[in-house]
């Protein structure tokens, strides 16, 4: 082995442990100042500094078990900082949604029911009413864009037939006066819940006052189909308030807790990059057999269009019949 050739070799290396000590210190250094931590923060950038430095200068052998060391130390805090139920929870996540069911009757305990006069404003209600698994209809997933066509969020509505719907929606549980970052949901910015709600609550907060452009996608799905995927977001939502999860902006979101949920009743359903590029779930669903499109997605996105229908009707009457029934 010639000396130019193990030059070569040891500054390869040296550049490869510099490439993992500036990721996973850049990922470090976001987890702390997220989570608040300055004087921490400004410790652990001179570590990263240093020891990239010494890797520069010095080889990269001793500098990368120096850094193992620093990384082992963020790593044990960053494990205990553990999820919680007991917060200053903001209003609309403000209960733990859960359920008890006992043959056919749904019993749950804070379904959402909010009458919105603004995107800030709001009259605040919650039900605790039950539901007879025996009489539901039918299931459509509902897909709401607020900003780009790849990201939407997704929720399930359930029909019964007494004319009854109700919504489950996965979404991140703010403190009061918190705002959003997709950074920060992978960051343990949020915890995860479960919404039950109406849908003049949560599918008119979107349509009505956020001004979102919203899909309502009839599901294909037998009745006991329907019953199991409704009890299994009971049991979800029991999880969640018994033991609270972190939100994660790409392994625990809106998509991916139905995609669990589904694959109990399908194990067959295949993982798919559009469970996180949610705003093609239309595209997933119809490619699974979940949604019927025989004149393609586009004809399907024009005929599911809800937003113009939810504006027309308002928040008051029959909402859910009303996004149902075209305009014009």
């Amino acid at each position: 082995m010639t000396g130019a050739y193990r030059a070569g070799m040891e500054l390869l290396a040296a550049a490869l442990v510099a490439a993992i000590v500036f990721v996973s210190g850049a990922w470090g250094a976001l987890a702390l100042w997220y989570h608040g931590s300055r004087l921490a923060l400004g410790a652990y950038l001179i570590a990263v500094v240093a020891c990239i430095a010494a890797i520069v200068l010095f080889g990269h052998a001793w500098p990368l078990v120096a850094w193992g060391l620093v990384l082992l130390s963020l790593l044990g805090w960053w494990w205990r900082i553990a999820p919680s139920n007991d917060r200053d929870w903001a209003d609309d996540v403000a209960r733990t949604l859960t359920g008890r069911i006992d043959g056919d009757m749904a019993q749950l305990s804070h379904v959402r029911d909010f009458r919105w006069t603004s995107e800030d404003t709001y009259q605040v209600r919650w039900t605790n009413p039950s539901y007879d698994l025996s009489r539901l209809q039918h299931a459509d997933a509902i897909v709401s864009y607020w900003g780009l066509r790849s990201i939407a969020h997704a929720m399930v509505s359930f029909a019964f037939d007494d004319g009854r719907h109700l919504v489950f929606s996965v979404e991140i549980r703010k403190k009061r006066g918190q705002a959003f970052s997709a950074i920060g949901g992978f960051f343990k910015q949020y915890e995860m819940i479960l919404i039950a709600a109406t849908e003049p609550d949560i599918i008119g907060v979107r349509t009505n006052m956020r001004m979102e452009d919203t899909y309502l996608l009839p599901l294909n799905a037998h009745a006991d189909t329907l019953r199991s995927l409704f009890v299994a977001y009971v049991d979800a939502a029991n999880r969640l308030a018994a033991r609270p999860e972190w939100y994660n902006t790409i392994t625990s979101n809106c998509t991916t807790l139905v995609y669990r949920m589904a694959r109990r009743l399908n194990p067959g359903l295949p993982m798919d990059i559009r469970l996180l590029a949610t705003g093609y779930l239309p595209e997933y669903l119809r490619d699974a057999g979940a949604v019927d499109a025989p004149d393609g997605v586009e004809k399907l996105r024009q005929r599911s269009a809800i937003s113009e229908r939810a504006r027309a009707a308002g928040l008051d009457g029959d909402f859910s019949a009303a996004i149902r029934t075209p305009v014009g």
